[in-house]
């Protein structure tokens, strides 16, 4: 005998538990409707929680602050400028929904500062014309911890472990989401204003980098393994449509350390604002450690490793790439999908000070040799011969002295005369490294309402979507567009469902 589907009603049902779908939730639960979140995982957070927590923004209290005179219409002009480097000429970009982020996002900053998330800055990234980047402190967790917070103290019905699988619908209109639990019982979830789409991107999904991409995107593997593209599915499946599917994000990125004490400092709000302080008032050099602990958990490998010289191989000690031509892909191809960046000691100390790098978060700090090696003594390894590097790494002498050897032979040569030679020691070996998508840029089609359009450009009624779901067609190059995306077109898109909602009940 079946047991019954068990079934829900409420005004507003929001899918997908990240920065967007709580600010979604949490804006319509204000607007006095009743609001189910449903997220698969058993936490929420999405990928949110997993950013470097930066938002851009223009005539915020962090820039009146310091004097810094700037406005939406210069934010829309530099944001440009950043696509413009970027832009091929498959790519579509939504002015339309451009505009609505730079008009708006500032007000979602205050409104997370209100909630409790703390920002020091704002710092520079050209071609910004003004400094416009915001960080959040201590890092994104507490983007998560106060929007929870929030969400549960205004009332918001949060279930998690709930995986959303298809859409309700009356005719060509959704009115609900069936979603499976984690035992494997079957819900409904009725909504009377209409579903929020927050699941975020795909890049967690094989089919959808291949179906969008080729088959070199579909075989790197994701920085959030739980982006599988749930709600891209479920809205292609009514007749949505994804723009500028093909346009996704990779890096090569150093493992993750094991859970470091920077992880865990609570964004308590005396803490976070003694930061904020701190980071305005004292010496970088006794703030720099407190930094490079934290960046050089979560930072990409610069290219300028490659440009300068260093190579990559593969844990059976072969270089198998051109390193200028996207090396992700190959990387991708490896055995266990690993690989170590080697340098010679000239390398090394060239790497050690500014402007050459290993990795960096713009605007706040770069990260040299001697910062891995202090901070990530996993992923460092330092010694005086080729051999004993090697051994260190676990790989085959002969072959990774093989490897140096026929890359000084192909520099002598003159085939890579550009390079320096790898002939000094002491050598080191960064790594592993892997490949990641780190986002996917393909977001289904919606309008300046929010509302997610079908193949024929017209409103899905009932279907809302924000986020990286609703991205529309935005190009978001530069750091802090997609945070401030995801909150601006959360909160947005939640208000028009629960405008809808009060419609249905009048």
């Amino acid at each position: 005998m079946e047991q019954p589907i068990a079934e829900f009603e409420s005004d507003v049902v929001v899918v997908g538990g990240g920065g967007s779908g709580l600010a979604a939730a949490i804006e319509a639960k204000r607007l006095g409707r009743d609001v189910v979140l449903l997220e698969k995982n058993p936490g929420v957070g999405g990928s949110t929680i997993r950013s470097i927590g930066s938002i851009s923004a223009s005539s915020t209290p962090h820039q009146i602050r310091k004097g810094i005179k700037d406005t939406p219409d210069e934010h829309f002009e530099d944001f440009g400028k950043f696509n413009a480097m970027h832009k091929d000429d498959r790519c579509e970009d939504n002015l339309a929904l451009r505009r609505i982020l730079v008009d708006n996002v500032n007000d979602s900053l205050r409104w997370l500062m209100s909630i409790g998330v703390v920002f020091f800055g704002p710092t520079a990234e050209p071609p910004h014309r003004q400094p416009r980047m915001h960080n959040v402190l201590p890092n994104s967790r507490a983007y998560g911890y106060f929007l929870e917070k929030r969400a549960r103290a205004v009332g918001v019905d949060l279930r998690v472990s709930r995986r959303a699988q298809a859409f309700l619908l009356d005719g060509k209109k959704v009115t609900g989401v069936e979603c499976v639990t984690a035992d494997g019982k079957l819900e409904r979830y009725i909504a009377r204003g209409g579903v929020v789409l927050t699941t975020g991107d795909y890049s967690a999904s094989p089919e959808l980098k291949l179906r969008f991409g080729t088959a070199a995107d579909s075989r790197v593997g994701p920085t959030n393994p739980t982006n599988t593209g749930d709600g891209h599915n479920m809205a292609m499946q009514i007749g949505a449509r994804v723009i500028n599917g093909h346009m996704l994000l990779t890096l090569v990125r150093f493992v993750a350390p094991p859970r470091k004490w920077i992880h865990a400092i609570p964004p308590w709000g005396v803490l976070t604002k003694f930061m904020a302080w701190s980071l305005d008032n004292l010496p970088n050099w006794l703030l720099r450690p407190f930094i490079m602990s934290f960046l050089t958990t979560v930072l990409a490998v610069s290219p300028e490793l490659f440009r300068a010289g260093a190579i990559l191989v593969n844990n059976r000690g072969e270089r198998f790439a051109n390193e200028l031509d996207k090396p992700v892909y190959p990387l991708a191809e490896q055995p266990d999908q690993t690989g170590y960046i080697i340098l010679d000691g000239k390398l090394a100390d060239k790497f050690s000070a500014f402007p050459h790098f290993v990795s960096t978060a713009p605007g706040i700090a770069y990260a040299y040799v001697q910062d891995y090696a202090r901070n990530r003594a996993d992923i460092v390894k330092k010694a005086s011969t080729v051999a004993e590097l090697a051994a260190k790494l676990g790989v085959d002498a002969n072959a990774l002295e093989t490897t140096l050897a026929r890359r000084n032979a192909s520099i002598v040569d003159g085939k890579e005369r550009q390079f320096p030679l790898l002939d000094s020691a002491p050598y080191y070996a960064l790594g592993p490294v892997r490949s990641f998508v780190n986002i996917t840029d393909g977001g289904l089609a919606i309008d300046d309402q929010f509302q997610v359009l079908g193949q024929d450009g017209k409103a899905i009624d009932g279907l809302f979507a924000a986020g990286s779901a609703g991205q529309g067609g935005m190009m978001l190059e530069g750091h802090g567009h997609h945070l401030g995306w995801a909150f601006t077109s959360g909160r947005l898109a939640g208000r028009r469902a629960a405008y809808r909602a009060r419609s249905s009940n009048s």
